[in-house]
């Protein structure tokens, strides 16, 4: 991995524990990502560099349509004053994102969360478009593989030229865990993110990997797509890079950290014009 690109991101995994930020008070870039399993805001200084950031599980976001929307306010009204105190200003702005080919009326979902929790929204960004903000893939293709969907983006010369989203994401690894296991969904949830857990679970969950691998090849099939960049929590599972570049024939890279890329990029456009 890039140097740069693995110090940035050591530095946002250091700013989930921040307490403070030692009386900073310049210019701020906060991004919300409202996703189908973890809500996160990221806030980056003025050099757009991490300062301090949360998430939570939560189910208030369904393959990228806000389900919960007196929820979705709640918890981001809820993240948002956390991180507030521990800055020790207000947060008045963010950007947000959404999945590739979610309808106009669901886009704008994202927007009004974010003002009715008390920020407004500078800008509204596609998800694997924001992975590449951090990623700054030249040509290639980044895969976001979330909660629920898996967005993939194709990039040539560092500019994205298709787009495209489908079901199939964590969710569905957490299903097939709990129907395997025997287990509940929320047991297999706290196995699934379990590194310890993962090796041993990797053949059940290898059929979801495979399907995602097919979404992909399907997608990238019209495109001269070198190699993938895979993001989103999912991305983290052990060995499912590996199965995705067995599925589609190209060589796969999964970043450190991978769930924190998108809203680190998300992030990256507050403060732009919409």
């Amino acid at each position: 991995m890039n140097p740069e690109l693995q110090k940035f991101l050591t530095a946002a995994d250091e700013s989930i524990s921040r307490s403070s930020v030692n009386g900073y008070r310049g210019a701020v870039h906060v991004g919300v990502d409202l996703g189908t399993a973890y809500t996160g805001i990221f806030v980056l200084d003025e050099n757009y560099y991490p300062l301090v950031a949360t998430y939570r599980y939560a189910e208030v976001v369904r393959d990228g349509l806000v389900v919960d929307f007196g929820g979705a306010v709640a918890l981001v009204k809820e993240l948002k004053a956390e991180l507030e105190k521990r800055l020790g200003f207000e947060l008045q702005s963010a950007a947000t994102a959404f999945p590739p080919g979610v309808p106009a009326a669901e886009v704008r979902a994202g927007r009004y969360v974010l003002e009715a929790a008390g920020m407004n929204c500078t800008a509204l960004v596609d998800e694997p478009t924001a992975a590449n903000s951090v990623l700054k893939v030249g040509n290639g293709a980044v895969v976001d593989i979330g909660g629920g969907t898996t967005g993939i983006a194709v990039v040539k010369d560092g500019e994205v030229v298709y787009t495209a989203d489908e079901a199939t994401g964590g969710t569905h690894f957490t299903l097939v865990i709990a129907g395997g296991q025997k287990i509940s969904f929320q047991e297999a949830e706290v196995i699934k993110i379990d590194p310890k857990q993962q090796d041993r679970l990797l053949n059940v969950v290898r059929p979801v990997m495979e399907k995602v691998g097919s979404i992909i090849a399907r997608h990238i099939r019209e495109h001269s797509v070198e190699k993938l960049y895979l993001v989103g929590g999912t991305s983290a599972f052990t060995g499912i890079g590996q199965v995705i570049e067995q599925v589609t024939g190209v060589m796969t890279v999964v970043p450190g950290n991978p769930l924190f890329i998108t809203p680190l990029g998300i992030a990256m456009h507050d403060q732009k014009t919409l």
